[in-house]
């Protein structure tokens, strides 16, 4: 082992631990020590550690989500930088969408030489810093269920949605377009449920044309990012999207993540709409603030949290009931079979993936937040109590 690797194993151990005046000790190894050395070791080891994750589950935007989240803006760089260094061993066969998600996430390399240099703007001991806390996360991250078969590997795995750029997306991305737009909350509905309404019928022309053609393709999976404040409400706003969409939703609170799977037009779908009803439910929700604060109150994170919770629960009804009504347009006797089919498949693929699940009840701490949030979801319901409380699937 190298001078450098030595220096480089007491940074990342001392990082690791709470020993404040050690880790720093252990950095000003690093800053003295040769520059060179100390970068080939540790672009070394970060494209060893981003490598290893690949076939444990993570994807480029699955690893930049999490860096984005818990490093600093240097340090989630250096981690696109050391994906696009290690894109460069990998064994063909390496995939397009493995690719697409680093040419998205604007991972490049310029070369070795004086990496950490290109990045550290003059202040190379905070850039040290950082490079250390990046490889003390990666070096960390469990093993994650698998969407995508990892570069270098010729195996099958869940196929991912894949929106197209086809009239009917187009249609439902300016009925949602206008949805974000508008200050009334009828109109929002309204244009929200067509949008669901359309994106229905296609998930059942897909299906009825899949088993009119034999094809037997299983169903897939995407992560969506799930981020504070009011993680629990967003995650359960993904649910409901979810299972609107005969999708299932699991949530990794730890991770900031929910993983969604089901069929490709349905996760398209669920993409679509959840993007879509996040802005949705923060406008409805600062909206219900200021009209709060007329009226004598004060915001607080119990309205806020009940006020995203009630319209996640009355917006998946209402999703639900576009879907039904657009089912109900088909006279086609294998519809339903086709479909429950595929409902089945899907759940027993959530059990093969995720089999340590467990169920998060979430409390509804302020009465009037519930109110204001259901009435922003479902104008017309004048009086609506407080539903059932449904649970969010989360993994352990």
């Amino acid at each position: 082992m190298s001078p450098a690797d030595r220096l480089l194993d007491d940074a990342v151990a001392t990082a690791r631990g709470t020993d404040v005046r050690a880790a720093e000790r252990a950095l000003d190894g690093l800053v003295v020590a040769d520059g060179a050395a100390v970068d080939a070791a540790l672009l070394a080891r970060l494209t060893r550690d981003v490598g290893r994750l690949w076939p444990r589950g993570w994807q480029p935007a699955d690893l930049d989500r999490l860096a984005t989240r818990r490093l600093t803006p240097r340090g989630a760089r250096l981690l696109r930088d050391a994906m696009a260094a290690q894109r460069r061993t990998l064994p063909a066969p390496v995939p397009e969408w493995f690719d697409a998600q680093l040419t998205d996430l604007g991972a490049t390399w310029d070369g070795d030489a004086g990496w950490l240099d290109r990045r550290a703007d003059g202040d190379r001991i905070t850039t040290l810093r950082d490079a250390v806390d990046a490889l003390v996360l990666v070096a960390g991250l469990p093993p994650i269920a698998a969407l995508r078969p990892p570069p270098g590997s010729a195996g099958t795995a869940l196929a991912a949605a894949t929106p197209s750029g086809s009239r009917m997306l187009d249609r439902v991305r300016a009925l949602l377009a206008k949805a974000e737009s508008t200050a009334y909350p009828a109109e929002a509905e309204a244009f929200t449920a067509k949008a669901q309404e359309l994106m229905a019928r296609h998930s059942i022309d897909a299906a009825l044309l899949d088993a009119a053609a034999e094809r037997s393709g299983g169903p897939g999976g995407v992560r969506i990012g799930v981020d504070a404040p009011y993680a629990a409400a967003k995650a359960l706003l993904v649910q409901e999207v979810a299972a609107a969409n005969r999708c299932e939703s699991v949530w990794s609170d730890d991770l900031g993540f929910a993983t969604v799977l089901g069929f490709p037009a349905d996760l398209a779908a669920v993409e679509l709409l959840h993007t879509s009803l996040l802005v949705q439910a923060t406008a409805a929700m600062l909206r219900g603030r200021r009209e709060r604060g007329k009226a004598g109150g004060r915001r607080t994170k119990g309205y806020d949290e009940s006020f995203l919770n009630a319209f996640a629960l009355r917006i998946g009804d209402r999703l639900r009931e576009a879907s039904a009504a657009a089912a109900g347009q088909s006279d086609d006797d294998r519809l339903l079979p086709v479909l429950a089919a595929r409902s089945d498949a899907v759940r027993e693929r959530v059990d093969q993936l995720f089999p340590g699940t467990t169920r998060h009840r979430l409390q509804v701490r302020d009465e009037q937040g519930w109110v204001s949030g259901t009435s922003a979801a479902d104008r017309a319901s004048l009086d609506p109590g407080r539903p059932a409380r449904r649970p969010v699937r989360g993994s352990r």
